[in-house]
């Protein structure tokens, strides 16, 4: 997600603090939320899928997606 946007996001709170938000702009700032909570989580993920826990014997072991309950 570029800067732009994430400005964009900010600048609707702003407003939403000030007065309601229009039919419009409440769309807007849900498509924008959830453009960034996606590219928060999948870089999250990247991270994760790229971390390795190193035992103290040197033996090194990917992390495991957990199951969720």
């Amino acid at each position: 997600m570029d800067q732009k946007k994430i400005d964009r996001i900010n600048e609707l709170a702003r407003i939403a603090k000030e007065r309601e938000l229009t039919q419009a702009e409440q769309e807007e700032r849900a498509v924008l939320r959830r453009e960034y909570i996606d590219a928060y989580t999948a870089n999250l993920r990247a991270t994760l899928d790229n971390t390795v826990i190193v035992r103290p014997d040197g033996t090194r072991e990917k992390v495991k997606p957990r199951n969720k309950h």
